[in-house]
């Protein structure tokens, strides 16, 4: 799925550059069912899948992998393809809002630890992808978390 971008939804960056970021889906299979995790934001408490802006020296992917680690405790695999595609607005306190293309990348978790680097400031929880895709407010990446079909390594 490619990102629709959709500018007049965000009047207030539609006149500034489009940022990117990496995102992990991170899922596991539990009792034969994908399971996706989902972390809250600092501020807001939405839900979202953890993501982060490219990192020097690290691949999208790579970056994905750091972003799961840091705001969900995760250390999994990525297969290195991108999923997909979904826009973002990035809110700031001193500046007017960024508009950032994320890519999302699959990573299997493998383990989830109980101490990591952003755990008192997010929760994380998991969903069924039907109901992970109700609880974030991102349409595209709702599609995606509803269209998600996971696979092992």
């Amino acid at each position: 799925m490619k990102a629709r971008l959709l500018l007049h939804d965000f009047p207030k960056a539609a006149k500034q550059p489009v940022l990117r970021q990496s995102s992990a889906l991170c899922f596991r299979i539990k009792r034969g069912r994908p399971k996706v995790l989902l972390v809250t934001t600092r501020k807001s408490r939405r839900w979202i899948v953890p993501k982060g802006w490219l990192i020097p020296g690290l691949s999208p992917q790579e970056t994905a992998l750091q972003e799961a680690w840091e705001e969900a405790g995760v250390s999994g695999r990525c297969n290195g393809t991108r999923l997909g595609q979904f826009l973002h607005l990035k809110h700031h306190s001193n500046r007017s809002p960024t508009l950032c293309l994320v890519d999302v990348f699959l990573v299997h978790v493998r383990v989830l630890s109980p101490d990591y680097p952003e755990k008192s400031e997010r929760k994380r929880k998991w969903f069924s992808p039907k109901k992970a895709a109700q609880k974030v407010d991102s349409r595209e990446l709702a599609e995606l978390l509803r269209d998600f079909k996971p696979y092992t390594h």
